[in-house]
């Protein structure tokens, strides 16, 4: 049994008290399942695998936006300095963000154990969220998902565990690329779940994303590249990651007649 060094007691907005004890522990070493697995995350689905895996976006705040926004009005109705029935209503609010905190808190550690425990190498993309957020009509959203927290998580726990976690340059192209023939495709809009490449393969958008992910994980760590890009580099567009996937579709012919087609969920081609 181990003692603990520090006892913290705190108590959060929502009036909820809390006991954290530190411990010195030893993790012990386990054999992960598999050796690497490529993970793209979304709106759509929360992960998606380069084993073809797709794990659900469970919308958390979303299920409980009516009773916040219930809560956020008869809070703005509270005369500020009505002592009593102001910090009723505030602390109605704080349980509300704390209940869809928790259980994404909790789907977070669910899903980052489990990628650390079964593979040895996971490969992400480098995310700027900060500059994802700035669209307006996906922030909500984004911040709902808790891409950043999901990373924070999957880093430290892989720390734990000997793991590697390699980001790949968010520049790299893992979604118009095609993962069979290294063909890239000139666009891809958000709204196009399905395409088809020249080669003949049809494409899951999010599952060629984790391999094409994948793929370039493993070449950045063969070829000595950085597991976290620098920011000038990653800026001009000169990491070993961006230089791959330029050598990747070097020498194949342009594509003037044959075209990758992009097709919208419903199978048809997209219009350029």
């Amino acid at each position: 049994m181990a003692s603990p060094s520090t006892v913290t007691v705190s108590q959060d907005a929502a009036g909820r008290w809390f006991v954290s004890l530190l411990c010195e522990d030893t993790i012990p070493d386990a054999a992960a399942t598999n050796a690497a697995v490529g993970v793209d995350v979304g709106l759509d689905s929360l992960l998606t695998l380069s084993t073809g895996e797709k794990v659900a976006n469970l919308r958390h705040e979303r299920r409980d936006r009516d009773r916040l926004a219930l809560a956020q009005r008869r809070l703005a109705r509270k005369v500020k300095g009505d002592g009593a029935n102001r910090a009723k209503a505030r602390i109605k609010v704080a349980r509300i963000h704390a209940r869809i905190a928790d259980r994404r808190r909790d789907h977070l550690h669910k899903l980052t154990t489990r990628l650390v425990r079964d593979n040895q190498t996971i490969v992400i993309e480098d995310l700027t969220v900060a500059n994802l957020v700035k669209n307006h009509s996906l922030a909500r959203a984004i911040f709902d998902v808790a891409w950043r927290q999901f990373r924070e998580l999957l880093e430290y726990k892989a720390d734990w565990y000997g793991r590697t976690v390699v980001a790949v340059d968010r520049w790299f192209p893992s979604t118009k690329l095609c993962s069979a023939c290294g063909t890239l495709a000139e666009t891809m809009p958000l709204g196009v779940r399905t395409w088809i490449c020249r080669c003949g393969v049809v494409h899951d958008r999010d599952v060629n994303a984790a391999r094409n992910l994948l793929a370039e994980g493993l070449s950045v760590i063969a070829c000595g590249g950085g597991v976290r890009p620098q920011r000038e580099s990653s800026r001009m567009g000169q990491s070993s990651a961006k230089q791959e996937t330029q050598r990747a579709t070097a020498g194949l012919p342009p594509l003037t007649g044959e075209r990758c087609q992009p097709m919208n969920v419903r199978g048809r081609k997209c219009s350029r």
